[in-house]
Order: structure tokens, then sequence, then C-alpha cells
């Protein structure tokens, strides 16, 4: 579970864990990451804190963390939750901030399909979370866009090439939701508002509605190189301007 010690990735871990899966929470935040090992310890009663849940430390910017992390391991599944993101518009968007998202949400998750899919046993599974900005755009989220719309494409090659081990490649796509990642974001007065508004479903989804998209997809023995959107129905229409409700909020 990379990325697995806060949101989507906690919730995720939490779902697998009730599901009666063995989960290896690996995070940067390595304290974290066995915090939350141990709490799923905590849960199974009589064998609590027996070390059942294991936490590993993990860069998905380095590729050598990376390698670490899968040395050795025969996991029948691999999530990849890890995700930074930021705003700038693309005439003013400053080159390493660019590279920064670039790094962590596109070449992390191809880091941990290389040696995550060297790795996973044959009729395993492997899931990436994308992001509903993936199919659609947004103004000031250049890098975001297009590092989540980039990680669909490599997981359906990614899809085509373990295939013949009978393992599958899907990616979810959520919308927004509350997680430490957009709870900034999620700050800004009228965003959640007019996501709302431009949703088929005009409630705020969960980090629990995209872990059980996880858990369906590594139970779906047929599906792959799908992309699973989880947002409400939010892709149908308008997406928010970010930017925008920013720019006139803090300005």
């Amino acid at each position: 579970m990379v990325g697995g010690a806060s949101g989507i990735g906690w919730a995720t871990a939490q779902a697998l864990a009730a599901d009666g899966w063995q989960v290896t929470i690996a995070d940067l935040d390595a304290d974290l990451a066995a915090a939350r090992a141990g709490e799923l310890d905590g849960r199974r009663g009589a064998a609590a804190g027996d070390g059942f849940h294991a936490a590993r430390a993990v860069d998905v910017s380095d590729e050598g963390s990376v390698e670490a992390l899968f040395d050795g391991a025969s996991p029948d599944l691999v999530v990849t939750t890890a995700g930074v993101s930021t705003l700038g518009l693309v005439t003013d968007h400053d080159a390493a901030e660019f590279r920064r998202v670039v790094d962590v949400c596109l070449t992390g998750a191809f880091l941990v399909f290389k040696h995550g899919g060297r790795a996973v046993r044959d009729g395993g599974a492997m899931i990436a979370i994308a992001s509903l900005n993936a199919r659609r755009p947004g103004r000031g989220m250049a890098a975001y866009c297009a590092a989540k719309a980039g990680l669909v494409m490599l997981a359906q090659v990614a899809a085509l090439e373990l295939g013949e081990r009978g393992v599958r490649v899907n990616t979810v796509s959520p919308g927004f939701l509350v997680t430490p990642l957009t709870e900034p974001v999620l700050q800004i007065p009228g965003l959640a508002e007019e996501y709302a508004e431009n949703s088929a479903i005009p409630h705020r989804g969960t980090a629990e509605d995209v872990a059980r998209a996880v858990l369906y997809l590594e139970g779906s023995p047929w599906m792959a190189g799908e992309d699973l959107a989880v947002d409400g129905g939010a892709q149908l229409e308008r997406y928010p301007d970010v930017l925008g409700l920013a720019t006139r909020a803090f300005s």
C-alpha cells in the first residue's frame, strides 16, 4: 500500500485489512506508517500488536527506494496512491515545481509499476489512484492534470504488458475528496459549492468510496486497463475554476 499512511491510501489500507488482507503500509512518513500498521494490528483482537501488518519507508521519486521496497517481496496486490499538486498558469509555471509534481504522480507510479510489476505474483493486481483531472483540465493545474492523464495511459500500457501473466493493472479516478492533499484547496471559498453544482450527484465523496472501488477492481478477474471514475458524475460537466476562485479569494 504505497502512500498508505493518510488520505485515500489509509482508507484503502483499512478496507483491505478488514477484508482479511495482510497489509504493508509504505509511505514517505515512516513514523506515521508504523503507527498505522500498529493501529491495524490493534484491531485484530487477541492478536493485536503481533506485527501481522507491516510498515516501510518509501520515496516514490527515488528509484532505489522503490526497488528496495519490493526486494524479496511477492505481493498479490500493489496499490499506489502517492500524489502531490500545485497551482500555476502554464506561462508562469516554475519548471522545478512542475517536475516535482510529475516526479511523484507519474514517474513515481512508473517506478511502482516497474519494480512492483516484477514482484507481484502471477494472477495478482496493481491499482493506481489517478484523478478526475486525468479527464478534465483545470486552469492552473497543468502539472497535476498532465501527470494524472499520463498515469492512466501508463497503467493501460502496463496492463497490456503484464496481462500475459494474468496481472491486472487498473486505475481509479476520484473527484474532490477531503484528504490531506485536497483539504487546503477545499478551503477556497465557493469551490465546494461549484464542484457540487457541476456534479450529477451533488454531495462530496469520501476516501472510503475510493477504497471500495479498489476492492472491486481487485476482485474483478476480467478487468484490465480500466480507469474507474469515482466522482459523483463530475466528469460529465464543467470542472471548477480552482485558480480563478483562489485568485479572487486571496488577492
